[in-house]
């Protein structure tokens, strides 16, 4: 990989370049949710779907899940679980009335309605990189703890391409603030440079509490209408195996309550906090979130939920989380089975272990990405900017990321299968017939601009044109698109009146100590 970029040459030519097109820096399709028009991929069959659901239900009733809050206990006991200390364990006709009740569709309406995501049904949602602590970009070269100037760099980004529907937690976390604000002044970043649906970690009672009253603010709605409708989520990881902690389940119970979206991805990594067979894996994330899901649903019946997985292997050797191996792929198609056998909507990620990104980190990350196109995936998490199995961001691999999410994008246009006599161009065979070509003819020109896929960052040009350019390796483009994008940014429209009312909450928070740390 090329190094000190800024003394390279600009790259020019019809692809890989950074002029614009219509007045943009990158040609892009307009914010939309692709539609999944793909049968998924479906490795089990119907009984053996069967064999991993009595799995999971053996899970719940003969072992049970640790819950580790005494509030949730309470609620399982309510509702008739068996309580043996933290120890709960749930019937399995309990766990199914409940899951039942929770909706197979929901909206998320963000701050600008015209960017509000379905889930679930065939709609897919990307979301951006999330909580990784440190970052790094071609520039620095090094591995570097994230800052709040980090963080900004990645929600413009986030902004800035259609492709990415929704803003996960971090996207570095801003070491150099204080934990017990942190939360206050990235949510008012993610408020103000973006007007995507936005994320909010339940981690105590805090920081959930203050996201839901930043964004109603930034909504300018009142409580009522924020809880009509989801207009947030949150995601919480079981702390496998077969445990749910204090501050989680608090927040996740908080967002049930108040109609918010609530994802629960079981972080099982087969050989290490799982069984080492995929089939033990899948079954054992299964029952980590069904019962998070039907907590939440005896809490508030229809209170939209969403099972995750994030089930992968280690590399036995030393012990290390891989990602984007053929095992992940196999689990996320294994349990979007699941997750339809259950009715519910799906969420998996755009991982990967490499350490930069080079093309260990495409090749990874494209089949993490495809593995969820195959399981019928509605949220992906993680999909553009995520290194070094989430301890990095990098704004290249984002823009990397995002040229591959164009294409799959891309890839589930219908029009790319029409059928109609002027796709099927007989006219257009018969004029050109055995000694012509189709440049030139104007079946050809009525077609060309919008025939195909435009890429923003792959290069086209033989080698010699290439070389001539300057020599740009895919990173270094990256780079150069990445600071010509932050260089002109601007962020989407917020009312004076509300900013400054986020601004004044924020201001509040802070003088009351935030959220308590250990610190």
């Amino acid at each position: 990989m090329k190094q000190e970029p800024a003394k390279r040459k600009r790259s020019g030519g019809r692809a890989g370049n950074t002029s614009r097109r219509g007045g943009q820096l990158v040609q892009q399709m307009p914010f939309s949710q692709p539609i999944n028009i793909d049968r998924p991929t479906e490795p089990l069959s119907a009984e053996q779907v069967l064999k991993l659901h009595e799995g999971a239900m053996r899970i719940l009733e003969d072992i049970g899940i640790e819950f580790l809050n005494k509030e949730a206990l309470a609620i399982m006991k309510r509702a008739g679980c068996k309580i043996d200390g933290t120890n709960v364990r749930m019937d399995r006709e309990w766990i199914m009335e409940m899951v039942a009740l929770a909706p197979s569709e929901f909206t998320l309406t963000p701050r600008n309605q015209e960017r509000s995501i379905k889930i679930g049904g065939n709609h897919m949602a990307f979301g951006n990189v999330s909580s990784p602590p440190a970052y790094w970009d071609l520039a620095c070269n090094k591995k570097m703890a994230g800052t709040r100037e980090d963080c900004a760099k990645l929600l413009k980004l986030s902004q800035y391409f259609n492709c990415i529907h929704f803003i996960g937690g971090y996207p570095v976390e801003p070491q150099d603030i204080h934990p017990s604000i942190r939360h206050l002044d990235v949510i008012f970043d993610k408020l103000t440079l973006t007007n995507k649906v936005c994320h909010a970690y339940s981690l105590g009672k805090e920081r959930v509490e203050d996201a839901f009253e930043m964004v109603r603010i930034a909504a300018g709605i009142s409580n009522e209408e924020f809880e009509a409708k989801p207009h947030m989520f949150t995601n919480i990881n079981s702390t496998s195996p077969l445990k749910h902690d204090e501050p989680m389940l608090d927040g996740w119970m908080r967002c049930a309550r108040r109609n918010q979206a609530c994802v629960v991805t079981p972080f099982t990594l087969a050989g290490a906090m799982a069984p080492v067979t995929m089939a033990g894996a899948v079954a054992q994330s299964i029952a980590e979130g069904l019962c998070a899901i039907a907590l939440a649903q005896y809490i508030r019946p229809g209170a939209p939920c969403v099972i995750g997985t994030f089930t992968s292997n280690v590399d036995m050797k030393t012990g290390a989380p891989a990602f984007g191996t053929p095992e992940y792929m196999r689990a996320t198609q294994m349990t979007g089975q699941l997750a339809r056998f259950y009715r519910l909507p799906m969420r998996s990620s755009g991982v990967c272990t490499a350490n930069v990104p080079d093309g260990q980190a495409v090749w990874e990350t494209s089949n993490s990405l495809w593995a969820s196109v195959q399981s019928s995936t509605n949220m992906v998490y993680h999909a553009a900017g995520w290194l070094e199995g989430g301890l990095i961001a990098s704004p290249e691999k984002f823009i990397m990321d995002c040229e591959v999410l164009q294409q799959i994008q891309r890839y589930f246009d219908p029009a790319i299968c029409g059928s109609e006599p002027e796709d099927i161009a007989i006219d257009a065979i018969s004029e050109v017939g055995s000694d012509g070509h189709f440049f030139g003819i104007q079946h050809t020109q009525d077609r060309y601009e919008t025939a195909f896929y435009n890429p923003f960052l792959s290069d086209w040009r033989n080698y010699e044109a290439w070389e001539a350019a300057g020599g740009m390796w895919t990173a270094e483009r990256a780079h150069h698109l990445f600071k010509e994008i932050i260089n002109e940014f601007e962020a989407p429209h917020m009312d004076v009146a509300i900013k400054e009312e986020l601004a004044d909450f924020v201001a509040r928070r802070k003088s009351e100590g935030g959220a308590p740390t250990d610190f």
